[in-house]
């Protein structure tokens, strides 16, 4: 007999559609995913870069909510990137334009950039009114392919990465493709090492299908870049819906393989490195340490890196030699920030071979040290 008075299990819906001319008359989907929430207004926001990339997309949205059922309260366009993310100045001036324009829970906001701006206004949709319709627009390689189709949103704070948020479930999520065609070919390049990681804790079969393409894939052929990012939207849609965690109650987190390192090496930067470089070097890291521990086959690590050289990833920062007043290198702090974002014991996934991972609880700084050493002379050759 459970010692609860009342328990019963809570389902949201998750929406993610892949479509290309979104805000196009003749495409029927964003109009199906308004009509099933019957909603009355709604607001559009567009990151500064997309719309600089998109000189008509603010005409577009005007002129498709013209003729619909769903009033048009208002087109912004805001700066983006990282900076969006390093106070809440951003979210309360969307707050304003929310509350201006009377947005509520039965509106709308339609939020289109890549995933930092993403990450500032999803959390000023999670908290106004408790929840506003957020339909989320990725439009990044990175975005796209990973942080646009999960349920978090955050903003810095306190020196550490993602302090504030909360997790909220986007109403919708539009992955159009020809945003992801937009973007400078580094940036669109990077994005990948988040189909790369998924690909090595998911699915074994995808990540041999990235090597097989490996050539077209760094060449950014159109229809393989597509694919790519498909699959490794759905792979970490998969494991939210799927993995019994999707909030992150507990300790185990795979698809934050690589990331410990990343996020500190994120903060001692002050964000000038961005998330996708910084997780290929942690990626990197973690797949060395994965092979010097006897977890993984050293060929199989070397494949994996020889991957990342192949996607034009580097996996080496000068940060790295930085020490911290311990005298350690100031890396190794993400572990213990690793652990406290989560409040329960370090919980590091390493992987055995792709598409099979293992947890483990702590990590000898010696081998790290040989693992930073190694990659310091591969990025010298």
């Amino acid at each position: 007999m459970s010692r609860y008075d009342f328990q019963i299990p809570v389902t949201f819906k998750h929406r993610i559609v892949f479509t290309r001319d979104a805000f196009s008359k003749s495409n029927p989907i964003l109009n199906e995913i308004l009509e099933e929430g019957a909603g009355r207004r709604a607001m559009v926001f567009i990151e500064q870069a997309v719309a600089d990339a998109w000189p008509s997309l603010e005409a577009e949205a005007n002129q498709y909510f013209a003729d619909s059922q769903v009033e048009l309260k208002g087109v912004v366009v805001m700066p983006g990137g990282e900076p969006v993310k390093a106070d809440d100045r951003l979210v309360r001036e969307i707050w304003e334009k929310l509350n201006d324009a009377h947005i509520d829970r039965h509106s709308y906001a339609l939020v289109i950039g890549g995933g930092a701006f993403l990450d500032a206004a999803g959390y000023a949709m999670a908290t106004a009114h408790r929840g506003v319709r957020l339909v989320r627009f990725p439009t990044t390689t990175l975005s796209q392919d990973d942080s646009g189709v999960g349920v978090k949103c955050a903003i810095n704070g306190l020196g550490k990465k993602n302090w504030i948020g909360a997790f909220a479930v986007p109403y919708a999520v539009i992955n159009d493709f020809r945003f992801l065609h937009s973007q400078p070919d580094d940036v669109k390049r990077a994005g990948l090492i988040e189909a790369v990681k998924v690909a090595l804790v998911k699915d074994a079969e995808f990540f041999d299908w990235m090597d097989a393409n490996i050539d077209e894939l760094a060449a950014l052929a159109p229809d393989i870049l597509e694919e790519c990012v498909k699959r490794s939207a759905l792979l970490h849609a998969r494991h939210i819906a799927t993995s019994g965690d999707p909030f992150e109650s507990g300790s185990s987190r795979p698809l934050d393989f690589g990331h410990w390192a990343a996020h500190k090496l994120e903060a001692m930067t002050g964000y000038v490195l961005s998330h996708a470089p910084a997780v290929a070097v942690g990626l990197a890291i973690d797949t060395l340490y994965s092979a010097r521990t006897g977890l993984l086959a050293q060929e199989t690590a070397d494949r994996i890196l020889r991957i990342l050289d192949k996607l034009q990833l580097k996996t080496w920062h000068p940060m790295l030699d930085e020490t911290s007043t311990s005298g350690e290198l100031a890396v190794f702090d993400g572990l213990a920030e690793f652990r406290e974002h989560l409040g329960g014991e370090l919980t590091v996934l390493l992987l055995q071979e792709p598409g099979k991972g293992v947890d483990v609880h702590e990590m000898d700084r010696a081998v790290l040290i040989e693992c930073i050493e190694d990659l310091r002379t591969r990025s010298s050759c």
